[in-house]
Parts: C-alpha cells; sequence; structure tokens
C-alpha cells in the first residue's frame, strides 16, 4: 500500500511540475513576444510612417528615417536602464512581480503610440512624446527579457535546459510575425487611409497580448532556485554592485555575446526595408521574405535548443557566429539582385540559421555565466547594454553608411566586427560551456 502511495505522489509532483512548466512556457513566450512585437512595431513604422508622419525633413527621405531611427536608438539607451531597475527588483524582491511590471509598463506605452498626433496636428510635441514613449518602452523591455528566461532556466529540469530556455526566444520571432503581419494588412488599405489612422491599429491591438500576458503570469509560481536562495539570505542590498564588483568578466562576455545576434537580426529585418526602398525593390517583397524567414525561425529556436542539450550550448552558438561571418556580404548581394528566391535565400539563410542558433542558445548560456543572487541583473544588464550597440545604433548607422557610401558593403562590415568580438567571448568562456548541458 505504501509503495501505491508513493508513486501516486511521485506521478502528480511529476504532473504538477509539468503544468507549472507549461504556464511558465506561455507566461514566457507571451511576455517575449509582448515585447518584441512593440519592438518590432517601431522599426517596421519607422521605416515606413514614422519619418514623414513625426520627423518631416525636406529633400531625401533617408534623412526623415534617420531620424525616425534615432528614436528607435533611444528605446535601445533606456534597456539598460530597465535591466538595473527591474533586475534589482528581480534579485531582491520578486521574479514574478518584476515580470508583471515589465508587462504593464510595455503594454501601456505601445497601445498609447497607437494614439499620438502627427507633427503636422501639435509640431514638435509629436515627435518628442513617440521619443519619450519610445524611453519608456525601453525601460520596460530592459527587464522583461531576463525575468522570462530566469522563470524557465531556474525551473527547467538540467537536462532540458536548452530546449525549455529557447521558447521564451520563440516570442522574438512570434512578436515579429505578429507585427509584420498586422502592418502587412494595415497596408492593404488605401494610401491615405494608411498614412492617417491604418499605420495605428498594430500599436492599439498589443493591449490583446498584454491582458493575456498579465492573467497567465499573475497565476505562475516564483523561481525555485529564487526561492531557495532567498530563503538562505542568498540575496543582496544592492545586487548590481556585487555584479560590477565581482562579475565584471561575466558582464563583458554577456555584451559580446548578445552583439551578432541582435545586431544582425535589426539589420536583417528592419535596415533590409530601408535597403530595398533606396535601390527600389517593392516593401511587400521584402516584408513578406522577412516574415516567411521569421515564421520558419519560430521552430528552429527550439531546434537549436534541443541541440544545445546533446552537444553543448558554446558549439551551437559558434555555428550561428561562423554564419554570420560567411553570410555578412553575400546576405546584400542576394537582396540586390531584386529576385524573391533570392531574397527569400538570404534571409532563410540569415535568419533561420545564424540567427536562430545564436537566440536559441543565448538564454543558456548567459544565465550559466552569473550567480543566483545577482543573476537577473547580469542578464539584463549584458543583454540590455549590447543591445545598445547592436540593435539600437545599428540600423541607425547602418542607414548613415548607406547615406554615406550609397552602398551596403559597410554595413556588412559593422556585422563581421559584431562576429569577431563574440568569437573572442565565446573563446574565454569556461570549459562547462562546452560540455552537454
Amino acid at each position: 500500500m505504501s509503495n501505491v502511495v508513493t508513486e501516486n505522489n511521485i506521478t502528480t509532483g511529476v504532473n504538477q511540475n509539468a503544468g507549472q512548466m507549461r504556464k511558465l512556457v506561455i507566461a514566457s513566450v507571451l511576455g517575449n513576444a509582448l515585447e518584441w512585437y512593440d519592438f518590432f512595431l517601431y522599426g517596421t513604422a519607422a521605416a515606413l510612417v514614422f519619418g514623414p508622419l513625426f520627423f518631416p525633413v525636406g529633400g531625401d527621405p533617408l534623412q526623415g528615417t534617420l531620424l525616425a531611427f534615432s528614436g528607435f536608438a533611444v528605446g535601445f539607451l533606456a534597456r539598460p536602464l530597465g535591466g538595473i531597475v527591474f533586475g534589482h527588483l528581480g534579485d531582491r524582491y520578486s521574479r514574478k512581480m518584476t515580470l508583471i511590471m515589465t508587462l504593464t509598463l510595455m503594454g501601456a506605452t505601445t497601445f498609447v503610440i497607437g494614439l499620438l498626433p502627427v507633427y503636422s496636428q501639435v509640431g514638435i510635441w509629436a515627435p518628442l512624446t513617440l521619443i519619450i514613449l519610445r524611453f519608456l518602452q525601453g525601460v520596460a523591455s530592459g527587464g522583461e527579457w531576463g525575468g522570462g528566461v530566469l522563470m524557465l532556466s531556474e525551473n527547467a529540469p538540467a537536462s532540458r535546459r536548452g530546449f525549455y530556455t529557447a521558447w521564451s526566444q520563440m516570442g522574438v520571432s512570434g512578436g515579429f510575425v505578429l507585427s509584420a503581419f498586422a502592418f502587412w494588412l494595415v497596408q492593404k488599405l488605401p494610401e491615405s487611409d494608411f498614412m492617417s489612422w491604418g499605420w495605428r491599429v498594430p500599436f492599439l491591438l498589443s493591449i490583446v497580448i498584454f491582458l493575456v500576458g498579465v492573467y497567465i503570469r499573475k497565476n505562475i509560481r516564483e523561481s525555485k532556485a529564487f526561492t531557495q536562495a532567498k530563503s538562505q539570505e542568498k540575496h543582496d542590498k544592492i545586487p548590481l554592485l556585487v555584479l560590477v564588483r565581482e562579475h565584471p568578466k561575466a558582464l563583458l562576455q554577456a555584451i559580446a555575446l548578445r552583439l551578432p545576434e541582435n545586431g544582425a537580426s535589426y539589420i536583417f529585418f528592419t535596415f533590409s526595408v530601408v535597403y530595398a526602398k533606396h535601390i527600389g525593390i517593392s516593401t511587400g517583397d521584402i516584408i513578406s521574405a522577412v516574415t516567411l524567414a521569421m515564421l520558419v525561425e519560430f521552430f528552429s529556436i527550439l531546434f537549436w535548443g534541443a541541440l544545445s542539450d546533446r552537444i553543448g550550448l558554446k558549439p551551437v552558438y559558434y555555428i550561428g557566429v561562423i554564419g554570420l561571418l560567411v553570410m555578412a556580404f553575400p546576405f546584400f548581394w542576394l537582396l540586390s539582385t531584386g529576385s524573391y528566391g533570392a531574397i527569400m535565400l538570404a534571409m532563410f539563410l540569415g535568419l533561420p540559421f545564424c540567427h536562430g542558433a545564436m537566440i536559441g542558445t543565448q538564454p543558456c548560456i548567459m544565465s550559466d555565466l552569473f550567480p543566483v543572487r545577482v543573476r537577473y541583473s547580469g542578464l539584463a544588464l549584458g543583454h540590455e547594454v549590447g543591445s545598445i550597440f547592436s540593435g539600437g545604433l545599428g540600423p541607425m548607422l547602418a542607414v548613415a553608411l548607406l547615406i554615406e557610401f550609397d552602398a551596403a558593403w559597410p554595413v556588412s562590415i559593422l556585422l563581421v566586427v559584431y562576429a569577431l568580438l563574440a568569437w573572442v567571448a565565446l573563446r574565454s568562456l569556461p570549459s562547462q560551456h562546452e560540455e552537454k548541458q
């Protein structure tokens, strides 16, 4: 009889853990989907409408686009601040509470962007308000990713951490697919309707993801590793100071690993829209190609995460970094042909393969760099500081290079630099990153 009771208890425990992991996966995917839906919305809108509507500059339309991308950079500049603030709250008080706060701030700011008056209606207040809201988006986003990753990595079975944490990254692809699909639909409107009110619809629709995400996050448990550390009083009053003082090398490694993943992604699916318009390629073609590639990457991320459980995190990350080195120049050569098949090939090699390998293993490889007591702060700050120099400044710098040289090869060199810095970081990682997780 006692054996039966024991077996029933084990079965119940396994089922409860499985159910909890499902909730955590859904909460993480939805949170990251909203985060990246919002960021990709701004990127697409900056390439297509924010220039003339919020930053009207006479002459070259690329000048207005460059100013619009400055707001893109502001969001990334704000992300480390969000990483510091929400990293402190997450390490000091609660992972769960912090994730609800970041999701609420992100959802509210994105919704309000959809209601903003444009430059012709209120003058300079239009771009100023847009930049402020973009800044708040960045603050929220800076705390979102690290918390979502930790809720999975600190609860997942050790043998499947790569697979489970890869789910958090599916929100990236999911957010892009949703934002691209939303913009694709509203672009079917007459040009005057799209420019007057159609572009607002995707921003207003973000409220749906926000409401579902908050509901789910209110019903998940706190991270096991964090709860154990807190019960043993293994936490610090100011985790950031401990992080900088005791783990500077790990912080630099995280920043470097972020560069090619984030830089390549935003150049591939944000700057490529600007480049396509510049050389006369249909915007619809480039957006549809990116959307299909990101849809495939939605599933390839899980493949790369699962593969890292078998062969190790570091080898898989190397695949993505080396792939980017190889693809940096051919990507734009393929786009320049104007052939839809060549454009598709460029996007599929750049996103599901190169980018997918890096982003699929990034949560685990970065989590392992930091101890539990400063892990939220370390993940958030490393991830977001890296994003400033890649996703934040990358598209704006790419547009500036295009204006200066009227060619894509300087942008390819930028991608090579990102990849080489990550290569150095990979070589400096401790040996356990090469072992099977």
